[in-house]
């Protein structure tokens, strides 16, 4: 399982956080939405870094990969994997 890294988070108007994680190499991420309130209730903790099966990303298109690679950089020199984030 690759290790990669938030890259992107954004709010919708149905009360939903989207979060994406990347691979360092930013080819292929994980996207997940998750109710607001479990974050704000503690339930969910977002974190620098996690863990994501293979079976689970996707591939990146041309446009975003650079964009994603620079962001997990930045994320990488900033932050432990485990940093709440």
């Amino acid at each position: 399982m690759p290790q990669c890294w938030l890259v992107e988070r954004s709010y919708s108007d149905r009360d939903l956080v989207t979060l994406v994680y990347a691979t360092p190499d930013g080819e292929r991420a994980h996207t997940k939405e998750i109710p607001m309130t479990a974050i704000a209730h503690g339930n969910v903790t977002v974190t620098a870094a996690k863990q994501v099966d293979d079976a689970d990303l996707e591939p990146v298109d041309d446009d975003t990969r650079e964009r994603y690679r620079t962001e997990v950089e930045r994320v990488r020199e900033d932050h432990a994997p485990d940093d709440e984030i």
